[in-house]
């Protein structure tokens, strides 16, 4: 990781800052990952739950549904990236998933549940916050360590042990938590890990970036566990389940066994992918020996689960729910449903979720058609505890409870207007999009061009007809709800406009600006020329010039547009910036290559370059034209975010193109920095000469915080 130099806001510090705000983490045990918690805190005195087997109350007119106990346990098994199609009780005839098809026999099979996300990290944001993830700050999987953003779970959002602990419960987490970018000191002090919010027993959490995977020990990203050479991570897993049961089967819990299969590189245990080897139709698509057989360890490890709860008594007053983090990444495991892992169509998004009592007797399996997402489970377990759901704008949720649908007795669910997602980033051939489920409709937006799809789930499930033009109305009407969200999540810096950025525009004085020479890999350097409101940059060899204006951001809300059009000719080296510099080894600005047609960024700190955990793109390579006059190329930005926006010139207006995080390397946040900032617009070239027009900057009013 490079380190940002002392006079910027360093990484650590911030996220330090930051992971202070948890209340509940002064009370919570340091420990490390694979450890358990000692001499945990004990929790608030609420009564114990009723024994085994005891009569629930009796349910009158206007009686809550009747749960099997006065406070159930609750346990959330989590499986990465396992696909719609793949569980026996779906209708998978490959895989074999006898423990969780079991559970759904007793319980409740949702056909028409979904992922808070299309990828892992948010999901399991919305998992325990309750909250849609453009609420959390997690939209995306968490990079490595090296990344240039520092996202993480801020502890100032409150999470299941802020919920279930004043109820007098305990709650564990074992296993994924990807919910943290750092992976280096003690664990307990890296910003945003389950301590720090307050779970009380932590076991098996990665202590190293997870990557792709790892299912034999040791585990390079568990150096801490003490483990058998050769132990398999979900037979571990179980293990550690069962123990937690046994540990806490005297008192209400909650735990989420987290899994980090099946999620690649796949790495089944030889002699389970021997036996789907030689299964009839092992290959075809759908059909993928070393996800079933690591999907029978998964399976079995539910049945440990269950097995260990009828033993200490507590399987009648425990609701196991088994529940995907996102669909999977072989879209033939998701058919009918169209895509898969990344993507908001429905393969990326509805999952396998099964609910059931884990004592409950056998009786005909129960489907349910109601639309639920992850974000229904935190308010479920509230419920279950005997808690009512929370209001005030810290802590009201996303999500409701879904208790009744699963009570003895079915209740009625509180009344949903729509469900929404929002993914800004690119991921593979993904761009980044959003949408709103509302009744059988479900509308998909396009980030970058608002262009929408309207699909009729009902009649078309597979959404391979697109009815946005032949049902306007219905459109428009999905269209508000979505817009509606946006504005509320704010999950982007917004485009330039005066509404966005009402503050006095300003143009910049080339005359009065600074030229900070960019050395090439040669040495050379560019000339630069200001004629009234332009310039041109050239050079002989490749070069780089940046103009640093001598206007500072007014805010942390901010956006500078610059207006382009001026390449004298396709080189191989013109490209464009605009941003923000303190001098030309530390700044951080948008570019476009003219070549290319590319889109990027540079961020420079104390003459570094700084480009860890960069998402993809190439994608963008080709779709951007910037040389017709009057194009424009846009920098805008809210605290330690910056989206790139771009205005081709054709009558669409701006097209969103990109966003970054910064807040590891470059936070504007920090009002020292952002006063030693300067906007800034430059150019390299080679051979040729590029034109820069007007730099326009403009800044919201008031004192609004950036998130």
């Amino acid at each position: 990781m490079t380190t940002a130099p002392s006079s910027l806001p360093g990484r650590r510090s911030v996220l330090l800052g930051l992971a202070g705000g948890g209340a509940a983490a002064a009370a919570t045990p340091v420990l490390t990952a694979g450890a358990r918690a000692v001499d945990r805190p004990a929790p608030a005195p609420a009564g114990r739950p009723p024994a085994p087997g005891a009569p629930a109350p009796a349910a009158g007119p206007s009686a809550r549904p009747v749960y099997p106990a006065a406070r159930c346990n609750v346990v959330v098994v989590s499986i990465d990236d396992l696909g719609w199609d793949d569980l026996g009780c779906y209708g998978n005839t490959f895989n074999e998933t006898p423990h969780i098809d079991t559970l759904a026999s007793r319980g409740v099979r949702f056909t028409q549940a979904y992922a808070a996300a299309p990828l892992c990290s948010p999901t399991r944001a919305a998992l325990v916050t309750g909250r849609y993830p453009a609420r959390t700050g997690v939209t995306d999987f968490l990079r490595p360590e090296d990344a240039v953003s520092n996202r993480f779970l801020s502890p100032r959002i409150p999470t299941v042990p802020d919920f279930l602990r004043p109820r007098g419960y305990t709650t564990g987490l074992i296993g994924k938590w990807h919910l943290s970018e750092t992976y280096s000191g003690p664990y307990a002090d890296r910003p945003g890990n389950p301590l720090a919010h307050g779970f009380d027993d932590v076991r098996l959490s990665e202590e190293r970036y997870i990557a792709g995977g790892d299912y034999v020990a040791p585990y390079f990203f568990l150096p801490g566990a003490d483990a058998e050479p050769g132990e398999h991570l979900t037979d571990r897993l179980a293990r550690e389940a069962a123990d937690f049961v046994a540990d806490h089967a005297d008192e209400p819990f909650f735990l989420h066994l987290s899994n980090y299969a099946v999620h690649s590189t796949l790495d089944p245990k030889p002699g389970l992918l021997a036996k789907y080897r030689a299964k009839p139709g092992a290959g075809k698509p759908g059909q993928v020996p070393a996800l079933a057989a690591m999907l029978e360890d998964v399976d079995a490890q539910v049945g440990t689960v269950v097995a260990a709860l009828r033993e200490h008594r507590v399987a009648d007053r425990t609701l196991v729910v088994v529940v995907s983090d996102n669909g999977g990444p072989d879209r033939a495991a998701n058919l009918p449903l169209r895509g898969g892992k990344g993507v908001l169509h429905e393969g990326g998004i509805r999952v396998p979720m099964v609910a059931a009592w884990a004592g409950g007797p056998q009786r005909e399996a129960r489907t349910v058609d109601t639309p639920v997402s992850t974000v229904d489970l935190l308010p479920t377990a509230i419920e279950l505890a005997g808690g009512r759901q929370p209001h005030g704008r810290r802590r009201a949720l996303d999500g409701i409870s879904l208790a009744p649908l699963v009570a003895e007795r079915p209740g009625t669910v509180e009344d949903r207007e729509a469900l929404y997602w929002v993914y800004p980033h690119h991921i593979g051939q993904t761009h980044p999009h959003a949408a709103v489920r509302a009744g059988d409709l479900k509308l998909v937006r396009s980030l970058r061009d608002g262009t929408d799809e309207l699909y009729d789930l009902a009649a078309d499930e597979a959404e391979t007809t697109d009815l946005a033009r032949t049902r306007r109305g219905d459109a428009r009407r999905l269209g508000r709800l979505l817009d509606a969200h946006l504005r509320e999540v704010e999950v982007l810096p917004p485009a330039p406009s005066r509404s966005a950025y009402p503050g006095a525009a300003t143009t910049v004085d080339w005359s009065t600006a600074d030229v900070l020479a960019v050395p090439g890999t040669n040495g050379a350097t560019a000339t630069t020329r200001v004629a009234g409101d332009r310039v041109r940059v050239s050079a002989g060899k490749v070069a780089h010039a940046l103009l640093r204006s001598r206007t500072a951001p007014a805010s942390d809300r901010a956006a500078a547009v610059l207006e382009l059009g001026g390449f004298s000719g396709i080189g191989t080296q013109e490209t464009a910036f605009v941003g923000l510099a303190v001098d030309a080894a530390t700044y951080l600005l948008v570019r476009y290559r003219h070549d290319l047609q590319r889109v990027g960024w540079d961020l420079r700190v104390d003459g570094t370059l700084l480009d860890g955990g960069a998402e993809p793109l190439t994608t963008l390579d080709g779709t951007t034209d910037l040389s017709a006059p009057g194009s424009r190329l846009a920098f805008c930005l809210r605290g330690a975010q910056v989206a790139a926006y771009a205005d081709q010139a054709r009558g669409a207006g701006w097209e969103f193109l990109f966003q970054l995080d910064t807040a590891g390397a470059f936070d504007l946040r920090d009002r020292a920095l952002r006063g030693r900032t300067r906007w800034t617009a430059g150019a390299r070239v080679q051979g040729t000469t590029l034109e820069l027009g007007p730099l326009t900057t403009g800044a919201a009013r008031g004192r609004r915080r950036a998130r």
